[in-house]
């Protein structure tokens, strides 16, 4: 993947929507390429719960793979349009790092609630992305197991309490 193409893609597509960048910062976040992007006007890009934000890295990938910035040794890096098959996404003032954390502490509140009342906590509907990193985050827990239901844009998650087993 080259970075500095990305960084230009990005910067360009940002200038051409009005919106002044300030500086790309690129790192890596769960074993993703993180493109922090710097600016004044984060409200135009990030948009309602992220939906503009969502948008953009759908755009900054398509356009990306259709350039072949995506090749690495040669072949195309595969690069799913679903947010949990990226291989490189788009962050705005800190916008995803700030949510990823809520979805975390929502997880971990949630959690403890479930134990607490020893029964099932049904969360709010999410992206697919945010299912995945909370069920991610109890895949250790002992006591407690997660599921997805609901269809669409309604699917949640369900954290919940199971009896530990006696050790031997």
């Amino acid at each position: 993947m080259n970075t500095e193409d990305i960084k230009k893609l990005i910067t360009d597509l940002l200038t051409h929507l009005h919106v002044s960048v300030q500086g790309i910062e690129v790192s890596e976040s769960d074993g993703r390429k993180r493109f922090a992007v710097s600016t004044p006007d984060s409200h135009l890009i990030i948009g309602v719960k992220g939906a503009n934000l969502s948008a953009f890295n759908h755009l900054v990938k398509k356009i990306a793979m259709a350039k072949g910035m995506l090749r690495e040794g040669g072949k195309e890096v595969a690069v799913s349009t679903e947010e949990h098959g990226q291989t490189f996404f788009v962050d705005v003032n800190g916008y995803q790092e700030a949510a990823l954390q809520n979805v975390k502490n929502v997880a971990k509140v949630m959690g403890d609630r479930a134990r607490s009342f020893k029964t099932r906590v049904e969360l709010e509907p999410m992206s697919s992305y945010e299912r995945m990193i909370i069920h991610a985050f109890f895949q250790e827990a002992k006591d407690l197991t997660t599921e997805s239901v609901g269809e669409g844009e309604k699917r949640r998650v369900v954290i919940k309490y199971v009896e530990p087993q006696a050790s031997l």
